[in-house]
């Protein structure tokens, strides 16, 4: 219970659908923010052209007095008050006029702003600097008003008043631009919920319970009509379920025939055993007609038991992994040739023509048998084989490439027949001689392949050549 829930969670902090949210939500926030600088700058440059519209209308009833004299301290204060500001210079006609009450000192502007100035990195960064930094500033505004052209008015001010509106400005631009990413988000997330996360979903879980109980049929996925990547991926992995399955039960079925095979096999050779026990007494009667048919009686119950032998060898390989060390080519060729009966043979001639100071890098039990397998197979076609002028030879020679040693095992017997030649390396199909069963040379390639070599046939006008090459890398 305590793992499943565990898996809930896992899933639901680290799956799809948290992660597609996330990521949805994360780019439209993005968006925004790159939007809302833009929208902060014009906002703030909005705020300083009304101060200056409003210090413009000021400057309009300047002009409405003859003298600057005149002007009452009540009209002074009414007028920094509407344009709320802290004092007002007007420049028209190539005068200036200083506006500013004379109970507070004149400020000192610490930040300038000027309206007439509009690029746009200016203007952002001037929003910036305002939103990060102002705090206790004085602003010194410079501007035109629309309607007065010929007027420059300058406003110093606070800047407490505009950080506190650019900051309100940006709360509701965020808590709105947070609202908008998680309504498309849900709405986004909705619809590829369906065509992706939970097809994408249902596969996975699929994937899991079958690897569980692959032999389970009804695990096998339905796939969907979809048309699209989807649709195509469901197939897909319903044929790959369905091939699984098949293999598996093929291979339970071809399982289960070889046990049955493999115990017939050893009853058979027993069987046969006793016969050739029989045989042997058999053959030594002095009766012509069974001195006659003997031998032909022992050949036969022979190629037999040694066809049951090989079968049962072939099944009880266990495919070990090489246990590579270094060993003497020469010494191992020359065991491997008495092993296989062809060392010192009456009527063949071995030659073992590989160099003192050749050294590999094998398994030398493993690759052992690669060369007796050949070996014996170049020994067994000799024996059988009326050579024109009665030299029989096997030979052994090696070339060392840049990558690989090439060893190269021929004989000049009458070589392979044709039904050899293309079954050649497949068990019970590639054997040249009658009664074979093909399976040495099955071996043979199995182990050089697994040393990471090849073991090739080579055609020749005369005899059988095989070529073994094995690689120099771990040397």
């Amino acid at each position: 219970m305590s793992s499943n829930v565990n898996s809930f969670y896992k899933r639901a902090l680290f799956g799809l659908s948290v992660k597609l949210i996330t990521m949805i939500i994360a780019m439209i926030m993005i968006v925004e923010v790159v939007i809302y600088l833009p929208s902060v700058a014009n906002f703030r440059i909005r705020w300083l052209d009304d101060r200056v519209q409003v210090a413009g209308v000021a400057a309009r009833v300047i002009e409405t007095v003859p003298d600057a004299m005149d002007l009452t301290p009540e009209m002074i204060s009414n007028l920094l008050k509407s344009a709320q500001a802290e004092a007002l210079v007007v420049r028209m006609g190539g005068k200036s006029q200083l506006i500013e009450r004379m109970d507070m000192p004149m400020p000192i502007a610490v930040i300038k702003a000027d309206t007439r100035e509009r690029g746009s990195l200016e203007l952002i960064s001037g929003a910036l600097d305002v939103i990060f930094n102002g705090s206790n500033r004085t602003m010194r505004i410079i501007g035109t008003p629309i309607d007065a052209p010929d007027i420059i008015v300058e406003v110093l001010m606070s800047e407490t008043n505009l950080r506190e509106e650019m900051l309100t400005y940006s709360r509701n631009i965020f808590w709105l631009s947070l609202l908008v990413a998680i309504v498309t988000a849900a709405v986004i997330f909705f619809f590829l919920n369906r065509l992706l996360v939970r097809p994408i979903g249902r596969m996975t879980a699929n994937m899991i319970a079958f690897r569980k109980t692959p032999e389970d049929a009804n695990l096998i996925i339905t796939p969907s009509n979809r048309r699209d990547e989807v649709g195509i991926a469901e197939r897909e992995l319903a044929m790959m379920e369905t091939d699984i399955f098949s293999m598996l039960r093929q291979k339970q079925h071809l399982a289960d025939l070889g046990l049955a095979v493999a115990k017939i096999n050893h009853d058979l050779r027993n069987t046969l055993s006793a016969a050739q026990l029989l045989s042997d007494q058999v053959a030594t009667l002095e009766d012509p007609q069974v001195q006659r048919l003997a031998p032909r009686l022992v050949t036969t119950l022979d190629r037999a038991i040694n066809f049951a032998q090989s079968v049962l060898d072939y099944g009880r390989q266990k495919t070990l992994p090489p246990k590579f060390m270094h060993a003497d080519l020469r010494l191992l060729i020359d065991e491997s040739a008495i092993d296989a009966g062809i060392r010192s043979h009456p009527s063949i001639e071995f030659q073992n023509e590989v160099e003192d100071d050749v050294v590999i890098y094998v398994d030398p039990d493993q690759i052992a048998r690669v060369f007796i397998n050949i070996l014996k197979n170049a020994r067994e076609a000799l024996e059988v084989y009326d050579a024109p002028d009665g030299l029989k030879s096997v030979s052994v020679k090696t070339q060392t490439h840049a990558n690989f040693h090439q060893i190269l095992i021929s004989d000049n017997g009458p070589g392979l027949p044709r039904r050899a030649k293309d079954n050649l390396f497949v068990a019970f199909d590639g054997s040249g001689k009658a009664g074979g069963t093909g399976l040495g040379l099955v071996i043979a390639k199995e182990i050089t392949e697994a040393h990471g070599g090849k073991l090739k046939y080579l055609d020749s006008e005369q005899g059988t050549t095989f070529s073994i090459d094995l690689p120099l890398n771990h040397i």
